[in-house]
């Protein structure tokens, strides 16, 4: 069976946590520090803070910012719930922005739109999603929310190793140039895989030492206090992301090289292989600035045209060996946002749902795998 996604972990990831078993330190020890200065170092920011997952890394952010009840933070709805829930975690509201239904990507029309929504209501953060490790266009989405008076808060777990080329300068996901912050996942789905995981980058010292602080229950040592005093100016959270699991996500980082270069391969491959299924099939539109290591080989297919379900499709292909998931229901259609809000008419995020299917994409896919899963889909789809 080839699943849509997976863990690729080896010898060496294995030695590394078998080190640090073996270490003094399980957690808040060195591996730590060392975790979040490497993982600085590959996308190019100041800061690194390494936290116990990926929703952590969100709600942190939020924290970080101050964010409170009555404010607003718009996010898109093509994206995982945890998104729009870090919001409602410190009790702002959420306003949903429609997605470009090609991409799935939030865009400067689409986020316009979302601020007229705002309406009087104070706006703090604006969260756009890298979708599937495709770039959003980062300086526009910007521009907009500084004039607004927001800040960007990069919601970027599925790019990791994605450059991309504004003008002609090449940036890196989670470099936070044009953002406060990025927040990153290592699910096992994800580019590089700690289990659990999460982390958080920013190019600003201040949001950096609040975030170390919250992700370990607000609590601080004053310069020249007792060794063992420790005060708490603010409640925290246990986010913390323990040693065992940084030395995994050490030793998978020195790999991502290697991670995105075999996701490219393979969607180079999957591009020559579906392009004789179009228009019924065509690979979710990447933007002409963004080179992603992909998480995600989302296609669109034209169900109707096809004359079948989805589900009879996802069936279909799991007959045949392969695995399939769809990325994502609208988090708008959600039953607790629509008691919460109502119905909301976004047609973008609601024609990307009704076409998107993820089909198989991580680092150990043999060439070979491509084919096998564009005859099932061809055989699923009867074309």
């Amino acid at each position: 069976m080839l699943p849509y996604g997976r863990q690729t972990i080896e010898d060496d990831d294995i030695a590394a946590v078998a080190a640090a078993l073996r270490a003094d330190f399980l957690t808040t020890g060195p591996t730590v520090d060392a975790f979040e200065a490497a993982f600085a170092g590959t996308v190019g920011a100041r800061h690194a803070v390494a936290c116990a997952n990926g929703t952590a890394a969100l709600h942190l952010a939020m924290l970080a910012l101050d964010v409170r009840p009555g404010e607003v933070v718009i996010a898109p709805s093509v994206t995982f719930l945890a998104t729009a829930n870090c919001a409602r975690y410190v009790g702002a509201d959420v306003v949903f922005a429609d997605v470009d239904p090609g991409s799935g990507l939030m865009t400067p029309a689409t986020l316009a739109e979302a601020l007229e929504r705002v309406g009087d209501r104070r706006l703090r953060a604006v969260l756009p999603v890298h979708l599937r490790g495709d770039a959003v266009d980062l300086p526009g989405l910007a521009a907009m929310a500084g004039a607004a008076g927001a800040v960007l808060v990069e919601d970027a777990p599925h790019a990791l190793g994605t450059t991309m080329k504004y003008g002609n300068v090449t940036e890196t996901v989670g470099d936070v140039r044009h953002s406060a912050m990025a927040t990153f996942s290592f699910h096992p789905v994800k580019t590089i895989a700690t289990g659990e995981g999460g982390m958080v980058t920013t190019n600003d010292d201040r949001l950096a030492e609040r975030l170390r602080r919250l992700r370990s229950h607000g609590m601080v040592r004053p310069e020249g206090a007792d060794p063992w005093w420790y005060e708490m100016p603010e409640p925290g959270f246990n986010y913390r992301m323990p040693d065992i699991l940084c030395a995994l996500g050490l030793s998978q980082l020195k790999k991502l090289p290697r991670f995105a270069a075999r996701r490219r391969a393979l969607a180079s491959a999957y591009a020559e292989a579906l392009a004789p299924f179009a228009p019924t099939v065509r690979i979710a539109a990447r933007p002409a600035w963004s080179d992603p290591a992909l998480h995600l080989m989302t296609v669109l297919i034209d169900f109707e045209a096809a004359g079948r379900s989805r589900r009879e499709v996802v069936e279909a292909l799991r007959a045949r060996g392969v695995g399939s998931q769809v990325h994502y229901i609208p988090v708008h259609r959600q039953p607790y946002y629509r008691a919460l809000y109502g119905d909301l008419d976004l047609p973008g995020s609601d024609a990307w749902y009704a076409r998107c299917l993820s089909l198989p994409l991580y680092p150990a896919m043999a060439d070979a795998d491509v084919t096998t899963v564009a005859d099932a889909l061809r055989g699923a789809l009867a074309i």
